[in-house]
């Protein structure tokens, strides 16, 4: 048994989701015990990761309440229930560098209790110009986030800096102590990201974490309706899992 697990929430992802298990699969550290979470997909996305091949042991679990946040606290629960003491997440349809796990486990052992990474967009989904719009998304939501007044409000022990729930890292302790992922559809990264700092000011960003993400809801949504979304608008009448 592993104290490092990877968990992966999963939803109607057979198209992708073997990309994020090659990309896990071609880490650097590869001690590690890999999760993937389905929340009731009807494609084959938990057929692909049952077979997967990989040095590391690979679960799949179902997750039938509906909700990334769901997933994303039912496998955080399981592993540390299985001996987990230290947990990293990312998505089934983003593709972790290959010095991800090993980045997110020195700043962990190394005395944080949240570790979060820099996201960048998939380039096999945009040219140069989408990828920049993404980039501008991403650093206009991050601004938001500083300064907003919310997040600014007393009791929280760390100033606000924003993280990617597809891109995160998290000591078993913290994840019990802050109380968990809320279990809800996206977004949840904000409300997560504000109950850690109201419990320990020990987060750190890690530049070497680095995670592609995918860019499909900006050709699902268009720019305008994407950047509700990244600024914690949500998706309006849309689906929140573009496909």
């Amino acid at each position: 048994m592993t104290d490092l697990w990877v968990i992966v929430p999963a939803y109607d992802e057979a198209a992708r989701i073997r990309q994020t298990l090659d990309a896990l699969a071609a880490q650097t550290d590869t001690d590690f015990e890999l999760l993937v979470v389905d929340n009731g997909s009807t494609d084959g996305t938990a057929e692909i990761a049952r077979g997967f091949r990989a040095p590391f042991p690979v679960h799949v679990l179902v997750e039938p309440e509906k909700g990334v946040g769901c997933a994303v606290d039912t496998g955080f629960r399981h592993a540390i229930a299985r001996g987990a003491t230290l947990l990293a997440r990312t998505d089934a349809d983003c593709l972790p560098r290959p010095g991800w796990l090993a980045a997110a486990r020195a700043t962990l052992t190394g005395g944080a209790g949240l570790a979060c990474g820099r996201i960048t967009a998939r380039r096999d989904e945009h040219g140069p110009l989408g990828r920049a719009v993404f980039r501008g998304l991403v650093a206009l939501a991050a601004l938001f986030g500083r300064l907003r007044p919310a997040h600014r409000a007393k009791g929280y022990l760390a100033p606000y800096r924003m993280h990617a729930g597809n891109n995160m890292a998290i000591t078993a302790e913290l994840y019990l102590a802050c109380g968990g992922m809320p279990r809800r559809p996206s977004p949840t990264d904000r409300t997560f990201l504000n109950r850690v700092r109201r419990t320990t000011p020990a987060i750190r960003h890690s530049r070497a974490m680095v995670v592609e993400n995918s860019t499909r809801r900006l050709s699902a949504y268009g720019i305008v309706r994407t950047a509700r979304w990244y600024l914690d608008r949500g998706s309006g009448p849309l689906t929140v899992d573009p496909r």
